[in-house]
């Protein structure tokens, strides 16, 4: 943290000379006036001023993980439910946090929310620590006066979050397992055993078939143009996060994930979940229906949804109903659009969009506790296709060097 150097006067007039460590100027200046100093000068120390991130941090090594993350979330429930004021309770946290990246976040939100900055606002200008969701419900426990329940929720949205990868790594552990055995397995063969049979039948003059052939043009390729191959995808992967990072191709990328088989669908249900959370909570908060819509769109954490969700707030702006708009999106299936009818009809909207999101939660958990038997069929035909080319690749030239063997 910057060290500053001040001079200030004290209510008798008298000079005081200090140093102390803070986020910036202001938070000494306010620190002084709040122990009745007046400030006249402060200046950051050049031990400070030439201090930058540590080379763990320039690297990525101190970045918080999805832990800490949780932690600083029950903390700030913890602090906001029992009524101390956010400053403080924030000031405390920065001293006693671990994590060197998270202490210097939290700081740098205390001095924002001393300058009158919102805690959201200030919370989105740390995007790598506070994802677009995290700041969406954040500013839904604002706008409706209840932090605490903001927190609280993003707090065991996080946990779940966090057990689901856990379960999705676990069930992912097996095929990965395979699929790296064939990929050693296919190394082996193709700069090995292949070429090896292409010397044997070299001797005995005889034509390869056209499988073998074709392994071992590939095999060639790889060892003559490595470094090209190389040069590419990496050209490629920097070229996709660019596009990535463009509003096109977020938005058809995202739309792309929704489709991937298996996981595409897990994918899609748990925004549609996240969207049933923060729509019920903002509406049952008082907030206007179209500025609901907003931050649910920013909330799903998926930007073909979110434009969707958009879709909805025009057609609401137009008059139509809820269910109406929601239908025309083409995302929700017809029982959450009952749902959202009955809600509408029985004025029961927030616990209606709260049944949807606990139902498409309920199927999400179903479906990553059984990922891995679903992942299995997929796997199961990679592999017999593999090992079908490799055996017609392989097996093929034996026979026929058989063959060969008889007729001389």
């Amino acid at each position: 943290m910057p060290r500053f150097e001040y001079v200030a006067r004290d209510s008798g007039g008298a000079r005081v000379t200090g140093a102390m460590e803070a986020g910036s100027a202001d938070a000494v200046a306010n620190q002084l006036a709040d122990q009745g100093v007046t400030p006249v000068g402060i200046t950051e120390t050049a031990e400070a001023a030439s201090s930058g991130p540590s080379l763990r941090q320039r690297l990525g090594l101190d970045k918080p993980s999805r832990d800490d993350i949780i932690m600083f979330s029950r903390q700030m429930y913890t602090i906001t439910r029992s009524g101390i004021p956010l400053i403080r309770g924030l000031t405390q946290l920065a001293a006693s946090t671990r994590n060197p990246v998270l202490s210097d976040a939290i700081t740098s939100i205390v001095d924002d929310l001393e300058s009158g900055r919102e805690l959201s606002g200030a919370m989105a200008r740390h995007p790598n620590l506070f994802p677009t969701l995290y700041v969406a419900m954040i500013r839904v426990g604002e706008e409706s006066g209840r932090l605490e329940d903001a927190f609280s929720r993003l707090t065991q949205y996080l946990e779940k979050e966090r057990d689901t990868v856990r379960q999705i790594k676990k069930a992912m552990r097996y095929p990965t397992m395979v699929l790296v055995a064939i990929g050693i397995a296919i190394f082996i063969l193709m700069t090995y055993v292949i070429p090896v049979f292409a010397r044997v039948f070299e001797k005995f003059d005889a034509q390869l078939p056209l499988m073998t052939r074709i392994l071992i043009g590939i095999s060639e390729f790889f060892a003559d143009y490595w470094w090209a191959i190389l040069l590419g995808v990496g050209a490629a992967i920097v070229g996709f996060r660019y596009w990535r990072q463009t509003e096109a191709g977020e938005l058809k990328w995202d739309r792309m994930k929704l489709r991937f088989p298996v996981v595409g669908s897990i994918l899609l249900r748990g925004a549609l979940a996240r969207f049933g959370r923060s729509f019920g909570m903002a509406y049952a908060s008082g907030v206007p229906i179209l500025q609901t819509l907003n931050t649910s769109a920013a909330a799903v954490g998926n930007a073909w949804i979110a434009s969707k969700v958009i879709v909805m707030r025009e057609g609401i702006e137009r008059g139509e109903s809820v269910s109406r708009t929601a239908q025309r999106t083409g995302v929700f299936t017809p029982l959450v659009i009952q749902m959202i009818e009955v809600g509408e009809e029985s004025g029961r909207m927030e616990e209606m969009i709260s049944e949807v999101a606990d139902f498409y939660e309920r199927e999400v958990d179903y479906d990553v506790a059984n990922l891995s038997s679903l992942i299995e069929p997929i796997l199961t035909i990679g592999v017999a296709i593999l090992v079908f080319i490799l055996a017609l690749g392989v097996f093929l030239p034996m026979w026929d060097l058989g063959q060969a063997q008889m007729g001389g």
